[in-house]
Parts: C-alpha cells; structure tokens; sequence
C-alpha cells in the first residue's frame, strides 16, 4: 500500500492529509495564524460553580470559559494551597469553590455555541503511550489484539504504577522494543512531575504546556507502520517536522520527503482542493447508482441512503437493497472519519426484509469503523431500522474547519 501523510499550506492554511494512495481518507485544517488550544494545560481559575448541572466555568484566559463536569473531575490539582508535592501522594478528592485556581487541560474545542471542555483528568500523550492523571490504572489498547503481544505490553506497563496517573500503551506500541517504550513513559512522566510540582505556582491564566500543531500530532498520532512518508512542499513546514522527528521519532526521519516541483505544486498533485470541496458536500454518489446524503447539525450526524437509479428495470430489489446498502457502509465509514463527524451519528439504510441481511450488513459496518483511528462505536439497529453509532468528539468537524478558515 502506497501510504503518505501530505503536509502543505494553501493560502492561509495548513493542510494536513492522510492518502492511501490517491485516496484521501483523512485530513484536518489549521489557519497559519491562529493555533488551536487543544491539548493545552493552563492554570485556570474556577469563575462559578453551576449546581443544577453539576459543573463549573474556569476561565483559562482573559474572558475565555470553558466547561468543565464535577463529577468526571474529582481529583483538582489546586494552586491555592499549602500541600507541596512530594511525588508519592495518592489522589485525594477535593471540592473547588469559585475562585480556585487549578490546572485544567482543554479535552475539547468549542464547536458553534458551545465551550471548550477542560479537564483537571490531564494527559500526556507520546507516540507510543499516553500518560493518564486521576486514573491510577495501566491499560493496553484494544486495538492490539495479539494476546502475546499484549501480555507483554502489561508486563512493561506495569513497572510504571503510579497512585496518582496511570499509562495507555497505544496502538503503535506494539512489537516495539521495551527500551523504547520505557523510554518515551520516562519522558512523560518527567513532563508530568514538571507540571505538577511547578504549575501551581505560576500566575493565573498561564499556559502550562502547549500541543504540538495538529499536523506534528499527525505524524505522531499515525500508525506509522502505515505510512510510507511524510511529504511537504513547504521549506518552514519541512523544518518543523524534521526536527520534531529527530527529537521524538527518529526511527521515523526517513520517512520525511520535500517534494520540489517548480511546475506542479504538492496540493495540485493530489487534488486536495478538490477532495476538500468533495468532502462538505452534502451527496455522495455511489457506484451503484445509489447515494449518500450526509448532514451534520449541532445536535447530530444525519446519514441516508438512497437507491436513486440503481433500481431501475431491476425484479430482485432486496439483493439490490442489500448491495447498494454494502457499498454505502463502506463509503459512509470512509465518510465520517474523513469529515471527522463525531457525537451521535444516525444512518438511514435502505430498508430490509431479511434479518441476515441486515446482521451482514451490520457486521461489515463495524469492520469498517475497526480501522478508524477515533473510537467509533456501532450502537444498534433501531425497531424503524435507522443505525445509532458514537464517534469520539475531538477536533472540530471538517465543514467547521473549512468555516472557520473562512471567515
């Protein structure tokens, strides 16, 4: 397979997307001059306390809130206090009151009326594992199904017990040599001591610890058995990644390309802004003949499936059915992760008559959403029929991307 993650700016934006060959299946927007907050540690400070949602706003800047749930948050870490930190504490629940200050990661961005969500639950995320504060357990990604290979991994994992965080192996730990593995949890950890010992006693509104730019996360949130290169055709940009894999990925750096081609240029060599305009549409056709219809809103993704002229002059409608409602799954799945829907997504299927034909195609469907990165998670089939799937919120969705780029 011919994988390149392609890195490029067009006007003022970078474009960062993942080809399987002239197949984009994934791809995320960032404008030149304004970085996104996600990921970002701040010390924030607690503004109110709202009971009848049993959450708070903390204010991460000058007039910035962002929500933040008290029960999926019980261990604060607390900058107005006289406990120092020793590094052998254990987790101790503490209930914030307005006006604390503590520090807070950004989980969430704001998408359209809504805050970003912060979280006292910090991260620290390395290509190989995932640093978790106020989860004290160690776990292996269910995405490595070799038990052999996971039992090792446990093993690793486990002479890094902490009683205040715990470690996530990830997706690309696996067969990857113990001494690298340790190594990346060691720097983690040392990041995380760093904020945790010296962060609380910053001035208000400090950023703590500031993510990468998306397309570095990119390169390290890949599954870098998969890609084949990096490409970019911006020198600036070919800096920044090259540095960044001679820090963090080394093994990786020869896999990075500059791509010079005077006649040419990157973008118009994988028709990027074609897929772009592609990607917000609302209909996709299908080889059938069929189509998709997709329409995201605040609420939820919106997903229905039209027989259009596949039927036409056909007696065998059920096979027909059965056939456009396959090749939509697997379009729909390449669909929502290249738009990054995520939330509630509901998917209108053609209907039915014949139950195995529907468990095929619901098992076929949760193949496809296997090999998305984000959780993807297939719910049911409802009594009418319609699909319910989950996706993990994380960045904004690409129509909002493109939107915001925009104006």
């Amino acid at each position: 397979m011919d994988n390149r993650l392609i890195i490029t700016k067009q006007g003022n934006r970078i474009v960062s997307a993942f080809f399987e060959s002239r197949d984009m299946l994934q791809v995320s927007l960032n404008t030149i001059s304004k970085s996104s907050i996600l990921g970002n540690i701040y010390l924030g400070k607690v503004k109110n306390i709202v009971k009848n949602i049993n959450a708070a706003f903390i204010e991460i800047q000058e007039g910035k809130m962002c929500y933040y749930s008290l029960p999926e948050n019980r261990y604060p870490i607390i900058a107005n206090t006289k406990i120092n930190y020793t590094g052998e504490d254990k987790l101790t629940e503490v209930t914030l009151k307005a006006g604390d200050e503590l520090i807070v990661q950004v989980t969430k961005e704001d998408i359209k009326t809504k805050a970003p969500v912060v979280s006292s639950n910090i991260n620290f995320t390395g290509k190989y594992s995932a640093l978790t504060y106020g989860k004290a357990a160690n776990g292996v990604s269910a995405k490595i199904t070799d038990e052999k290979e996971r039992s090792r991994l446990k093993v690793i994992s486990k002479k890094h017990e902490h009683k205040e965080y715990g470690f996530i192996l990830r997706t690309n730990a696996a067969f990857v040599s113990k001494e690298k593995i340790e190594e990346e949890m060691n720097q983690l950890t040392l990041a995380y001591e760093n904020i945790r010992r010296f962060g609380i006693h910053k001035s208000r509104f400090s950023l703590l610890h500031e993510t990468p730019p998306n397309y570095i996360c990119d390169i390290r949130d890949g599954y870098a058995e998969n890609v084949d290169e990096f490409v970019t055709d911006d020198p600036e940009l070919y800096s920044h990644m090259k540095a960044y894999l001679e820090n963090y990925q080394p093994e990786d750096l020869g896999k990075l390309r500059f791509y010079q081609d005077a006649t040419l240029s990157l973008s118009s060599l994988y028709g990027i802004g074609d897929k772009l305009n592609d990607a917000v549409r609302s209909m996709v056709w299908l080889k059938s003949g069929g189509s998709i219809i997709i329409q995201p809103t605040e609420a939820l993704s919106v997903v229905d499936v039209n027989t259009g002229k596949a039927v036409a002059g056909k007696k065998k409608a059920q096979e027909t059915f059965l056939k456009i409602n396959r090749e939509a799954a697997k379009e729909i799945a390449k669909q929502i992760r290249l738009r990054n829907l995520s939330g509630i997504i509901i998917i209108d299927f053609i209907d039915m008559e014949l139950s195995k034909d529907k468990e095929l195609l619901m098992k076929e469907l949760e193949e496809y959403f296997k090999k998305d990165p984000v959780k993807t998670t297939l719910v049911d089939m409802t009594a009418l029929g319609l699909v319910e799937v989950t996706r993990k919120k994380v960045r904004k969705p690409l129509h909002e991307q493109v939107a915001d780029i925009s104006n």
